[in-house]
């Protein structure tokens, strides 16, 4: 039976925020939202307008939310206030950045883009509006419609939060191959609702507007509550005919679809690389269970299959493929089922043990794709633990023989290294986001890689009449997806050939087109669907995709080429990409800005020990060890590194170019408006002495990591009442009268001994406090290294006869009185303790703040204990 192909075409989602006034009614009120979408030949081009007046007496604050997709670039954006525009400029990030630092040196707040869920990221600004007052806002971003799974879907989360008088959604569809199916669906739709859809179609275009009145907008006659509260969708097909794809010209730009339909499929020899390491426990484990044993199902008889489980240690199912037969599937279901959780991650073994397993593999097909699956929720902590020692072994036993997929369940693993591994071999990284529907997730990627069709896929064109080729080569072509292929004809061409050659699971292929430039041009004059020159916008967006993503496998000179080069495309095309950035500038000479995250972005991994993973009883943490043993004692090593199970996201919006590293300690001068950044020399002794003050009572010594240059554990040592606290980078233990309680990071919890009390903050600090007594803080800093800052508060409490390495500096640190009024020096003079020394100002980042990336001015002191 013929499957029905759908085209999907995901797009975009807004949503807008308000305040409110304590009634319920909304004092900024939304008046109108306009949400107008023109998708021209996969090319979508969105435009979302909204118009708000503030209704109260005074000035108040109106919040502009757009939720997008993570594959589409921000063109433009702009804020009109009582007739005054206040654009975005992009620019260099950079540039961007140096010139937004200058905003933040003044106190002013930062606008974030950030990933909100595993397809959508959010545009965030907010101004201050007069009372009385109207702003009007209008976003627009572009996106080259990937197909998958043989559709297109177009995805509107509607969420104003309030009734809005002029509500509208507008798509406009122009697909000159012609619409073959076209289909609306909605979360929140009512009968009354519906009757605000309409629809018009005809052979080649289509236009959906949805325009509900007040009343139809809201829940009951009562009650001024929306019921525009959920996900708008449209989906969509074309017809397809000709066997070697469809070419579309516009200004001497031509863009070439190819998505063959009902050919053979080519059998299949995967292994399912399955990670069941000790992070595994619980319900990633039941939901990777439950996708294998819907995965198997999904098996044609004609493939081979096979599974490698690891963690510490490889365990290969079968030494060799076997055929999906009844019996197998039966026998691997089996396997499933039994999967459990614990030990190290072995990645490298696990992988190269699946590349010696298609190599030595027997009675396979002739023709037929070899693939391997990598599932992972962590970072290697067993065997080869060097990534790019991993990424260079496996691509040298891969050598291009087959396609490596990696998928990276949650936040713990590093997605630059999985990516990095695919694409270098052949395939895709994905994220496996740890929701309820994880399992359907793995599913769906499954389903996406189940059926290929085509192989050696080479897509060829006069060499002398064009200029700027994307990608013409593809390794596999999966059924339901599409192939584009871009470029500028630089002759004057009266017809444009294409000849593409593939590899069949029946034979070779051979299909050639010819594409009459003039009759082509014809298609698109005259549309009022056509946005400018839509087919040199999508070019620019498709090289500057494709170049980003060679970038990542590239060696180091060869990446900063390519980058470049993406650059200047993305600034000539005002394009919002990860090398750009927009500054919108307010009242007041506000600024904020807006970067593009990645999915590498979203995490923040840490390095595991040796062979351990971790596992979470309340506020007690354990680590499990090759033998599979939990351990609940401390490992005081800098390499027992616990994972973090708050997976923050991280926006580089406050980058200072300067601010490279953090300091070591970081310290306020009391009585005095300066900051010093202390380091000491790393070929200190295993304990520092920081800090002693005999008439507090209180003394904190540090111990400095391997192999980092940060430190990883800090002892505070108070003598009424005698406990003792000790702050490492993966757990807290506090001791009194020999009592132990280990105190998690996963966790904000608080407990007071005799007045004293410690305080953790979930994921970010321990804070010890005692009246009278000076407070003890200690950061924890999670990325690109695991380590501790530590500072304190109220130390006008120290006696003079605080010591130590930091303690000197709260009795007896003085600069010279020459400089000591001088802002803008550089260099000055510090006496310490009876030393002279040379101190320069710097920007650090700053580990007290919630932000990892924040500057800090300070000045720079070394210092040998």
């Amino acid at each position: 039976m013929e499957q029905r192909t759908l085209l999907a075409l995901l797009v975009f989602s807004s949503l807008i925020v308000l305040a409110e006034t304590n009634d319920q009614k909304p004092a900024v009120e939304i008046y109108s939202l306009h949400v107008d979408c023109k998708v021209t030949s996969r090319f979508a081009h969105t435009v979302i307008t909204s118009r708000i007046v503030n209704r109260a007496n005074e000035s108040r604050e109106a919040t502009f939310e757009v939720e997008l997709p993570k594959t589409a670039f921000i063109t433009n954006f702009s804020m009109s206030i009582d007739g005054e525009v206040y654009p975005g400029i992009i620019k260099e990030k950079a540039a961007a950045q140096n010139e937004y630092d200058s905003a933040v040196s003044q106190g002013q707040s930062a606008g974030l883009v950030k990933i909100t869920d595993r397809k959508l990221e959010q545009f965030h600004v907010s101004v201050s509006i007069a009372a009385a007052s109207k702003v009007a806002f209008e976003l627009t971003y572009e996106e080259l419609l990937k197909r998958q799974l043989g559709k297109y879907e177009l995805l509107i989360k509607v969420r104003p939060k309030q009734l809005v008088k002029h509500f509208q959604i507008d798509v406009h569809i122009f697909e000159p191959q012609g619409i073959r199916f076209l289909e609306t669906d909605s979360t929140f739709m009512t009968n009354e609702l519906s009757e605000a859809l309409t629809k018009e179609q005809n052979e080649t275009k289509a236009h959906i507007l949805f325009k509900p009145s007040l009343d139809q907008q809201k829940k009951n006659s009562e009650l001024d509550e929306t019921l525009l509260n959920g996900d708008f969708v449209v989906r969509y097909d074309v017809k397809r005919e000709a066997t070697a794809g469809d070419i579309q010209i516009v200004n001497g730009y031509f863009v070439h679809y190819f998505a063959p339909q009902e050919m053979p499929v080519f059998p299949k020899n995967v292994i399912f690389v399955i990670d069941r390491s000790g992070s595994m426990t619980g319900r990633k484990i039941e939901q990777t269970r439950d996708a294998l044993l819907k995965i198997l199902q999904d098996l044609r008889q004609e493939d081979h299959f096979s599974f490698i489980t690891f963690n510490n240690k490889v365990v290969e199912w079968k030494s060799s493929l076997l055929p999906a037969t009844e019996e197998n599937m039966a026998s691997a279901a089996a396997l499933v089922q039994t999967l459990t959780a614990r030990g190290g991650t072995d990645i490298s073994g696990a992988l190269l043990a699946a590349v010696g397993l298609l190599e030595k593999a027997e009675g396979l097909p002739e023709r037929s794709v070899s693939m391997i699956i990598l599932l992972t929720d962590g970072q290697p902590t067993s065997g080869e633990r060097n990534v790019e020692v991993i990424q260079e072994n496996v691509q040298k036993a891969v050598n291009g023989k087959y396609a490596l997929f990696c998928l990276g369940f949650g936040f713990d693993v590093s997605y630059k290294f999985l990516e990095k591994m695919a694409l270098s071999n052949g395939g895709i990284a994905r994220r496996i986001y740890e929701n309820a529907d994880a399992a359907l997730q793995l599913q769906g990627f499954y389903q996406e890689v189940a059926t290929p069709i085509l192989m050696q896929i080479e897509m060829q064109y006069p060499e002398n009449s064009i200029e700027g080729l994307t990608k013409n080569n593809f390794k596999l072509f999966f059924e339901g997806s599409e192939i584009i292929v871009s470029g500028k004809i630089s002759n004057e061409l009266d017809l444009l050939p294409v000849e593409i050659k593939a590899q069949s699971h029946t034979s070779n292929l051979t299909l050639k087109e010819e594409a009459n430039v003039k009759e082509k041009e014809q298609v698109f004059q005259n549309q009022r669907y056509i946005f400018g020159n839509f087919i040199e916008r999508l070019w620019a967006y498709l090289t500057i995709q494709q170049l980003m993503e060679k970038a990542i496998s590239a060696q180091e000179e060869d990446r900063k080429a390519l980058e470049a080069q993406a650059l200047d495309l993305s600034l000539r095309y005002s394009f919002v990409t990860p090398l750009t950035s927009m500054v919108v500038t307010k009242p007041q000479q506000q600024e904020e800005l807006a970067n593009k995250p990645t999915e590498a972005d979203n995490e923040k991994p840490s390095n595991l020990p040796a062979g351990a993973s971790v596992k979470r009883f309340s506020s007690r943490m354990l680590w499990e060890d090759d033998a599979g043993r939990w351990r609940p004692e401390l490992q005081t090593g800098s390499n027992r590194k616990m994972f973090s199970t708050v997976s923050r996201f991280r926006v580089a919006t406050r980058t200072q170019p300067i601010a490279d590293e953090h300091p070591q300690l970081l310290l306020q001068l009391p009585r005095q408006n300066e900051r010093i950044c202390l380091n000491i020399d790393k070929t200190a002794q295993t304990s520092i002495h920081l800090l002693s003050d005999p008439e507090q009572g209180l003394t904190v010594t540090g111990k400095l990591g391997e192999g980092i240059n940060h430190f990883v554990q800090f002892d505070i040592n108070y003598v009424n009442p005698p406990v003792q606290i000790h702050v490492y980078t993966h757990a807290i233990l506090v001791s009194h009268n020999n009592n132990n309680n280990w105190l998690s990071w996963t966790k904000s919890t608080s407990s007071t001994i005799q007045g004293l009390k410690v305080s953790v903050e979930k994921e970010r600090s321990v804070t010890a406090s005692l009246p009278d007594t000076a407070t003890v803080k200690v950061s924890l800093v999670r990325f690109p290294e695991d380590f501790l800052g530590l500072y304190f508060l109220n130390t006008d409490r120290f006696s003079d006869k605080v010591t130590g390495v930091l303690g000197q500096f709260y009795s007896k640190a003085q600069f010279g009185s020459n400089s000591n009024n001088d802002q803008t020096a550089v260099e000055r003079l510090l006496r310490v303790s009876g030393s002279e020394h040379k101190v320069s100002r710097l920007y650090k980042k700053d580990y007290r703040l919630e932000s990892a990336n924040e500057p800090v001015s300070c000045w720079s002191i070394d210092l040998t204990p």
